[in-house]
């Protein structure tokens, strides 16, 4: 066993870390009373040994297989989806992949158990800070949770789903949070490297909302600066060889979802669900250049809460920095990812009609600084463009 390797029980979940234990999904099922899983994944996963040998570790239950779940997942899907999976009489649902196969693995339990329309349980967010979350309290499929990126999804309770207008609708339930949650290393390897790299800046984003959000605590708090030391080790280190990055960025991924998870986020996410849902772009691409430039709106509120991280950043780097907003441009420079919004596809005059969809999303409500206006949006989405 690898020594940074982890086997850990907690609040009903399993979570498993290491080379290898996608593979043990079989007695996870076992180990649980299941025998008749839905699996989700996606296409460029489908492909691959890895995925194979996961399903061959299923040979024992009765498996429905649904590949294609597409970024951001999809109302329209989830809706088709779940007649089909109901007649089939799944008992669990196996989710292999990044954040959108999380997300649909729980819209799928929650819809599959409440009936109805994705759109009678969405979340719905009232400015300044009021939040209503439906109460849904019917028994949910569990959720046993593969990730190959470091999107932190299958640790949390909230999920989001692209409708048909191309907004993301967000959900929350207590009940969907994964049952078992198998991290493998070794599935990284079929994730491209620039990959990797921006699904890890989300996880940072994690962490430094975490560190601010109206909703942190010391639990969070300590967490979020454990996996900032992870992600900074892994990402600033020159003579790390990639799989040592890949296993870094997928350990800090763990523990900054368990951020996400308790503190929730902020602003930030707000223009991320908007961005990337509009733009059909990945979700941490989109977190890899607005990161930098919602964190320098928070930075003046927030500059004693975010001090444990810059601490971490300073001390294991090669340079000090004043600010974690310099240090993350510097990160994605060095690594050569994309900073400006004009790279990756979206245009200026777009701008204001994103910033007025940002007002409502729910991510407003436990930013530590207010959001006064679309007008304070425009200005940081203008800084990124």
């Amino acid at each position: 066993m690898n020594p940074s390797d982890f086997d850990y029980h907690l609040f009903g979940t399993h979570v498993r870390f290491g080379d290898g234990v996608s593979t043990s999904v079989g007695a996870e099922l076992r180990a649980l009373g299941l025998s008749r899983p839905v699996v989700l994944t996606q296409d460029r996963i489908a492909t691959s040994g890895h995925y194979a040998a996961i399903l061959q570790a299923l040979r024992d239950a009765t498996v429905l297989e649904r590949r294609g779940i597409p970024p951001h997942s999809s109302v329209s899907l989830i809706e088709t989806m779940a007649p089909d999976v109901a007649a089939f009489g799944a008992d669990c649902v196996i989710a292999v992949g990044g954040g959108s196969v999380a997300d649909s693995a729980k819209a799928l339990a929650l819809l599959l158990a409440e009936g109805g329309r994705l759109a009678d349980h969405v979340t719905v967010f009232r400015p300044p800070s009021t939040v209503e979350i439906p109460l849904r309290t019917r028994p949910k499929l569990p959720i046993i949770a593969i990730p190959c990126t470091a999107s932190g999804a299958e640790v949390t309770s909230s999920f989001g789903v692209r409708d048909g207008g191309h907004d993301k609708r967000m959900f929350w339930n207590r009940q969907v949070s994964a049952s078992t949650i198998l991290i493998d290393p070794v599935l990284a390897r079929d994730v491209a490297m620039p990959t990797m790299r921006y699904t890890a800046m989300n996880g940072i984003a994690h962490c430094l909302e975490g560190l601010y959000s109206r909703g942190r605590s010391i639990v969070s708090d300590g967490m979020a600066v454990q996996a900032m030391g992870l992600f900074q080790h892994a990402l600033c280190t020159p003579a790390l060889d990639e799989a040592a990055q890949r296993r870094l960025i997928l350990a800090a991924a763990h523990l900054a979802g368990m951020v996400l998870s308790m503190a929730r986020s902020c602003l930030h996410h707000a223009i991320c669900h908007v961005l990337g849902a509009r733009h059909s772009l990945p979700h941490g691409l989109v977190n890899t250049v607005i990161l930098p430039h919602a964190l320098r709106f928070n930075e003046e509120t927030a500059a004693p809460l975010l001090a444990p991280a810059l601490d971490v950043v300073n001390r294991q780097g090669q340079r000090e920095y004043a600010r974690l907003s310099q240090w993350l441009q510097d990160v994605a420079q060095e690594l050569s990812l994309p900073r400006r919004l004009r790279d990756i596809g979206v245009a200026e005059g777009e701008l204001p009609d994103l910033a007025r969809h940002v007002m409502t999303e729910r991510g407003l409500a436990l930013n530590p600084r207010p959001v006064a206006d679309a007008a304070d949006v425009l200005a940081i989405l203008r800084q990124a463009f």
